[in-house]
């Protein structure tokens, strides 16, 4: 009697995507290195006053260590988008990931105030490695649009979890332990994000062809990051006068206008030109700056407003911000569903419009405001951020054409990474003062700026939608 050997087996992470389904174990590895990423940009910000204690630092030096992450991470990313369309995806993600993680453990064992800028700086460029093959896996590893939806969603929700979970998970920390420790989580999260990768992440191919990189463009790029950087943060210090700002706030715009022409003459542009053509990516990217620049600016400023002038612990700092992530959990998938089903500019919009509620109603706080009036701007800023984030991710990368998505990651990442130095220079320099009526003077005019910044997203997002609404009505595929 003959016997059959059935054919049926598991599925493998390494099989073919199965369409309409969310791969479970890649997406966990991916977002838990995305997590990390995201979380360092916050969870610095409660734990400044004890390492300036600890290192003798001064207030320059920790503006760097919270903005140098910031400042490298954007200015790389354009760069580290095109290293994954020609080494691999997966390759790249764990290098960087690899990268951040080694240069965590570095600012843990830092002995000065120098050392832990430079290994600040260092995990800014493990992130801006990681960043943009992380998206272009997750597009590659989703081919069906309904659940590329999903995936993307729940990776841009990441960056709410994440940005809300740092102050209260640094505040934590910092009372419980000690400064050293909102590095030294990295390690073990890092390492799982590692192994998780490689057991479940199939390795890409990269494209048949690998020009050289343009280095002579992207130096310049950073450059011009760099120098409105530090332009912003300095103006709080020495005046909006001082040759150095000025020097440095003119240098900005050429290097990024020359930063362009040389891109046009590239053979291999990191930023391709054809991303640049039609409205929606350009919205996109404005959007992301817009987003970023309104949320972490003022984020940043709330830290200062009740460690400096209400005089709270890092502990209570960290809790009172917690309202700021209570619906993120709800919002991020949330966005992901309506943008599936009415196009990414239904839950950009509402996002955007509600967060800028919140954001204004910081115009109004006082050096003796009740803590419960906060708690609604908070709630408001937080829902409106983490409902956008996810469709602005979506429109972003389905605006983009397929082989050139680790470029259209590199840049929509860069786009908000750009946001979020730029909101910490400018709104940090116009409260620089350490006068009570100055600080809540320039707190005031940066929470008008940032519900403004959410405004004109809102209309970007608005004006860009419709041209967007690419992907199917989910129905079919909207139980996984």
């Amino acid at each position: 009697m003959r016997t059959y050997r059935s054919t049926h087996r598991p599925p493998r992470s390494s099989d073919p995507p199965v369409a309409g389904a969310v791969r479970k174990g890649p997406l966990l590895a991916i977002c838990l290195g995305y997590f990390l990423v995201i979380l360092d940009v916050t969870v610095v910000n409660v734990a400044v006053p004890r390492i300036g204690a600890g290192l003798g630092a001064g207030q320059g030096a920790l503006q760097w260590i919270v903005d140098g992450y910031t400042l490298v991470f954007a200015g790389l990313l354009l760069l580290c988008g095109g290293l994954g369309d020609r080494l691999g995806h997966r390759r790249v993600f764990l290098a960087g990931l690899g990268l951040f993680t080694v240069a965590s453990a570095a600012c843990a064992l830092a002995p000065t105030a120098g050392f832990l800028i430079g290994a600040r700086l260092a995990q800014g460029a493990g992130a801006a490695t990681m960043v943009p093959a992380s998206l272009a896996l997750l597009g590659a590893l989703h081919p069906e649009p309904g659940a590329r939806a999903r995936a993307f969603g729940v990776w841009g929700g990441i960056a709410g979890v994440a940005a809300a979970a740092g102050p209260v998970l640094g505040g934590v920390l910092v009372w419980g332990v000690g400064w050293r420790t909102v590095f030294l989580v990295n390690i073990p999260l890092g390492a799982l994000a590692i192994w998780l990768t490689v057991r479940h992440v199939p390795a890409t191919r990269p494209r048949a062809e690998r020009p050289s990189l343009d280095l002579a463009a992207q130096l310049t790029g950073v450059g011009a990051v760099a120098a409105l950087t530090a332009g912003l943060n300095e103006a709080g210090g020495r005046g909006w006068t001082d040759p150095l700002v000025l020097g440095a706030l003119a240098a900005a715009p050429l290097a990024g206008a020359l930063f362009l022409w040389l891109e046009r003459r590239a053979a291999a542009p990191a930023l391709p030109p054809r991303l640049l053509t039609g409205f929606r990516f350009p919205a996109a990217l404005a959007v992301g700056v817009l987003l970023n620049l309104g949320f972490y600016g003022l984020l940043f400023l709330t830290t200062l407003y009740f460690q400096r002038h209400r005089g709270w612990d890092p502990l209570a700092t960290g809790l009172a911000l917690l309202p700021m992530g209570a619906l993120v959990a709800a919002a991020s998938p949330l966005s992901g569903r309506v943008a599936a089903r009415a196009g990414t500019h239904v839950p950009a919009v509402a996002g955007l419009l509600t967060g800028a509620v919140g954001l204004l109603g910081w115009a109004a706080v006082g050096p003796h405001t009740p803590y419960a009036l906060l708690v609604v701007p908070l709630l408001l800023t937080g829902f409106g951020t983490s409902f956008t984030m996810p469709s602005a991710t979506i429109a972003a990368m389905e605006a983009a054409p397929h082989e050139v998505r680790g470029a259209a990651s590199g840049a929509f990442n860069a786009a908000r990474q750009l946001g979020s130095a730029i909101g910490v220079a400018l709104f940090g320099t116009l409260a620089a003062a350490s006068a009570n009526s100055a600080f809540y003077a320039g707190m005031r005019l940066s929470a008008v700026i940032a519900a403004g910044c959410f405004v004109c997203g809102a209309i970007l997002a608005a004006l860009s939608g419709p041209a967007a609404r690419t992907m199917p009505n989910p129905a079919a595929t909207d139980g996984s």
